[in-house]
């Protein structure tokens, strides 16, 4: 046997194959463990949250340590007992309150905003949704004190409405224009054959469009459900009975301009104050990708 077929024996042989599956090995592992550090990295924060949230009062700003020295669940307990002379059920039911009603207007107005701008032909229908596209680069500070003169005039100020009302007229241009491009998918076969049916056009939106419409619906209840049990800078504008707040405004409470805050009970709550969130996620983020934008054509 020459040199040559030598060399390619040993390359090609068992002994070649063991090198190139050890070597896939190592950088399966090492790729792994990558991973893995920067989930660990990402998950500190909550973490040292939770970990505080246990830790005593002299022990919270004192102590660098992940672990608390001296656990303790008194800081739960205290939040247990109410904030401020309110139960924290109140709080956590104002919040769940203010996030259903944006929820439910976002879905029901958006989904039919875009469905207008999508499907249906009217009259400068293409500057309005451009004009409508515009305002996502529009700051929100920008339109805050003539929203907040407007709701004042009302009586509306110091309550849920200012809130959820503008939800139910399709403020949130982003998610309008998300169902925009989501039903522009959806095959125009499907308004023909519903038309021919005898549909008309909401008909066909609540028959036809609407149930293909479930991702981006869902996706849009996620992210506003999110955003309004986290708003904090909104709720202050136009909540200062104590009796009315939410959790982001509840956990300012524990916060003293004078220096004696309560860090520990404020840890407590804001790992409690995680719990909806999380478990309206795990509920919801399975249908993030469920269901095909043609799914109507099965069958």
């Amino acid at each position: 046997m020459s040199a040559e077929a030598t060399t390619v024996t040993a390359v090609h042989g068992p002994a070649g194959a063991r090198k190139r599956s050890a070597g896939r090995a190592g950088r399966s592992v090492l790729w792994h463990v990558l991973v893995v550090a920067v989930v660990l990295l990402l998950l500190y924060p909550v973490g040292w949250l939770v970990s505080t949230s246990f830790k005593p009062a002299d022990e919270v700003l004192s102590s660098l340590a992940l672990l608390p020295e001296h656990g303790t669940t008194g800081n739960y307990t205290e939040v247990l007992h109410g904030v401020a002379g309110y139960g924290v059920w109140r709080y956590f039911g104002n919040s769940l309150a203010v996030s259903v009603g944006a929820v439910a207007g976002n879905v029901l107005s958006c989904s039919l905003a875009a469905y207008a701008f999508a499907r249906l032909h009217f009259r400068g229908r293409g500057p309005l949704f451009g004009f409508m596209i515009c305002t996502i680069m529009l700051p929100q500070h920008v339109v805050l004190i003539p929203q907040y003169i407007v709701f004042q005039k009302l009586g509306m100020v110091n309550s849920f409405w200012p809130l959820i009302l503008p939800k139910f007229l399709a403020t949130d241009a982003f998610f309008v224009f998300l169902m925009v491009q989501f039903i522009r998918t959806l095959p125009r076969e499907l308004d023909e054959a519903a038309t021919v049916d005898g549909c008309g056009p909401y008909r066909t939106f609540g028959h036809v469009i609407l149930p293909l419409l479930r991702p981006a619906l869902i996706t849009t209840a996620i992210f506003t459900f999110i955003w309004t049990w986290n708003d904090f800078f909104t709720q202050m504008i136009y909540l200062n009975d104590p009796a009315k707040f939410t959790v982001p405004l509840a956990l300012r409470i524990f916060i003293d301009q004078t220096g004696n805050s309560a860090f520990g009970p404020m840890f407590a709550m804001s790992v409690l104050a995680l719990v909806p969130i999380g478990l309206f996620f795990l509920a919801f983020q399975r249908f993030l990708v469920d269901g095909v934008s043609t799914s109507g054509l099965k069958g």
